[in-house]
């Protein structure tokens, strides 16, 4: 049996290009995973193994490794840090116990790391800090721990201070034993000394300590008493102290060092054994009935419980599909079989094993606490529960945020679309945030995903790791097509040709419906003029015309017609007479109705630090948005409108660059609503070019 006292699962997070993917590199050597470290900007980095990652030299998935430091088995996430690709963040932060937030040393608290800041909050995530890059130009360790508190609203509680700064930066004062540590030249992190504070810093660590000290014992009323007292905590009650808080998030033990010259490592190891929770100190998972409802019952990690784990991230590599999951409680085995709760099938577990990046180790069984990779299941998806068949329960399931672009691709060559509707699905399923459909209308296929870097390495996969070549098209948005005013009107349609003819005659009334209401019918016919059999021809030639309105082509939407009189013929009437009587009476009595073209409308919610609200409600307000308010928060703003479609294409860059890269927004579809004269004119004149054209 596994000790889970032992255990550490940890996820590294930051903004791009704060250098997490080299502090995993660093922690992988350290503890002797790798032997030769690899570079991110040579293109080796162990965990960056996509060829879009080695290229970009950014995290695009987040990798999965284990690795050992003083006896304990440390689980750990290498997550991106591009905004299009929080979707990553957010889904293993979810299954962490504990995290490492790396703030680049100049760059400080930059937007990316305020929202994985949020996230991690949100899903109570204890976390250590690591102020990063101190080696590089313009690296102050006190601005940052300030920003740490200004920007994220939360309580550094620093560890250790720099020694030197920029070119100079050579080691730490680690403020627990009151000793320097400081590092050679030859990059090598072993090769440190452990000496004296220096003369020049000895005051400036003694009232940082006092500050430490102080923060911690407010964790224990005895040892804050004894301090008051004038006594000193032992190194083990401070420990204990720090540990509490930090798993409590009342604070965030906050180190520094620079990763890439192998200094200051160690200490962040040790802060991650020594404060960062193993899994059995956190809050159990909550677990769901088959309905979503909260049953009570929570996870408990204990490997004696019924199985209960969480599939976090599906991926597709050269042995078929992985499946990583987190085993809150019992114990897996290879061969089992699993319920799926959420698909209500049970699976087989074909084989498991643990991840190093892309290399792997198989295993026998795996247990509560542990983070694993299955093999060989079919149906299972990001977010699904697995459990024991006997003995069924969900675990509080993942939401993923809706995507706010899209794009329609078609194959350069026409053999190969099944191929690219293969990869697409497979791609779906790796991705929650990757949403594919079929546009009805136009027949292409739409993508959409979270941002236009997003869709761009989802073109760029399908090209290399499916070898398939797409054409890129413009988005679309699907217009509509109304009324405005109410219309009675009367129409025969009579035909004869040899033998019997076809007569119907109806009199009706077309009136504007209900808002999203679609297309509504009833007959108030009475006296029998059109007989009861009848009916149901009419309202059908109403509806198959209501595919397309007589402006542009497009749908036609919240229309009611009453069917209020007519007449018959007892030889030539027949239920196709009255269907097309019904049709042309359609296309006679719309344009009398004042048609009106619709436009959808969104659900808008802008992220933006509190400098740049003026900016960006005026740039909505130039979109057409109506603004509906605004909640302030402890990072920023979050302003609430309702804008059309049309209008948000390339919404993400021009907000990002307006609020310096820290504003966010989702979006959904809120209602179709009427569009501004102009803007009607432009898109009837647009569609009839294309119909001509095509």
């Amino acid at each position: 049996m596994a000790d889970l006292d032992k255990y550490r699962n940890i996820g590294i997070f930051a903004h791009v290009d704060a250098g997490k993917t080299t502090t995993t590199e660093r922690i992988l050597k350290l503890t002797g995973k790798v032997h030769k470290t690899g570079e991110v900007h040579d293109g080796e980095a162990t965990t960056d193994f996509m060829d879009q990652e080695r290229e970009r030299g950014i995290t695009i998935q987040s990798a999965a490794t284990s690795c050992e430091w003083n006896g304990h088995r440390l689980n750990i996430i290498d997550t991106p840090g591009h905004v299009d690709f929080t979707i990553e963040v957010y889904r293993s932060l979810k299954v962490l116990d504990g995290g490492i937030g790396v703030f680049c040393g100049s760059g400080g608290v930059e937007p990316q790391s305020e929202t994985n800041w949020r996230y991690a909050n949100d899903s109570e995530v204890a976390r250590v800090i690591f102020v990063n890059k101190l080696d590089r130009l313009g690296a102050d360790f006190y601005r940052v721990v300030k920003q740490v508190e200004d920007v994220l609203a939360a309580t550094p509680l620093v560890m250790v201070l720099p020694i030197g700064i920029e070119d100079e930066f050579k080691g730490v004062v680690n403020l627990m034993d009151m000793k320097a540590y400081i590092w050679d030249d030859t990059g090598l992190p072993e090769n440190y000394e452990v000496t004296d504070i220096p003369a020049d810093m000895v005051d400036q660590a003694k009232e940082w300590r006092e500050k430490m000290v102080e923060t911690a014992v407010e964790q224990d009323d005895d040892l804050m008493e004894a301090y008051l007292e004038g006594n000193e905590p032992s190194e083990e009650d401070l420990k204990r102290c720090i540990r509490k808080g930090t798993i409590n998030l009342d604070f965030f033990p906050t180190y520094c060092g620079s990763a890439f010259k192998n200094k200051g490592i160690q200490l962040v190891l040790d802060a991650v054994v020594d404060f960062l929770p193993n899994p059995t100190e956190v809050h159990a998972q909550p677990e769901v009935d088959l309905e979503g409802n909260e049953t009570g019952e929570v996870a408990t990690v204990d490997a004696s419980k019924p199985l209960r784990a969480l599939a976090f991230k599906i991926m597709d590599d050269r042995f078929g599909a992985l499946t990583f999951t987190r085993i809150y409680s019992g114990k897996v085995a290879k061969g089992d079989t699993v319920l799926n709760t959420f698909t209500g099938k049970t699976e087989r577990i074909g084989r498991i094993v643990e991840m190093n990046a892309d290399d792997r180790i198989e295993l026998d069984s795996a247990q509560a606490g542990d983070i694993v990779a299955f093999i060989g299941l079919k149906n299972t998806q990001t977010g699904h529960t697995l459990c024991d068949p006997k003995n069924p329960a969900t675990l509080e399931p993942m939401v993923f945020p809706e995507p706010v672009i899209s794009i329609a691709v078609k194959p350069k060559d026409k053999g190969s679309a099944e191929k690219m509707g293969l990869a697409i699905n497979k791609m779906v399923a790796e991705d929650p945030s990757f949403r594919v459909e079929t546009d009805e209308e136009s027949g292409e296929t739409i993508i959409k995903g979270m941002g236009e870097l997003h869709l761009d390495i989802k073109v760029d996969i399908l090209k290399r790791t499916h070898g398939i070549e797409v054409e890129v098209g413009k988005p679309q948005v699907a217009y509509r097509e109304t009324i405005t005013s109410r219309v009675e009107d009367s129409y025969t349609h009579k035909k004869q040709t040899g033998g019997s003819g076809q007569f119907a005659k109806i009199d009706y009334v077309i009136e504007p419906g209900e808002q999203n209401s679609g297309y509504t019918f009833e007959s108030s016919v009475t006296g029998g003029n059109v007989p009861r059999e009848f009916w149901p021809a009419v309202e059908k030639g109403f509806r198959v015309m209501m595919n397309e309105g007589v402006l542009a082509g497009f749908p036609v939407l919240d229309v009611h017609v009453n069917l209020v009189d007519g007449g018959f013929h007892p030889v030539d009437s027949s239920a196709v007479a009255y269907e097309t009587a019904a049709k042309a009476a359609f296309r006679q009595s719309m344009p009398k109705a004042g048609a009106q073209l619709l436009e959808p409308m969104m659900k808008v919610d802008v992220f933006t630090p509190d400098d740049h609200v003026g900016d960006v409600i005026g740039d909505l307000n130039r979109r057409r948005a109506m603004i509906q308010g605004q909640e302030p928060g402890p990072t920023g703003v979050r302003v609430k409108a309702e804008a059309p479609l049309a209008e948000m294409f390339g919404y993400i860059g021009d907000l990002r660059t307006m609020t310096s890269g820290r504003g966010q927004f989702s979006m959904e579809f809120a209602h179709y609503a009427p569009c501004p004269a102009n803007v009607a004119e432009q898109v009837i004149k647009e569609t009839q070019e294309r119909k001509a054209a095509g």
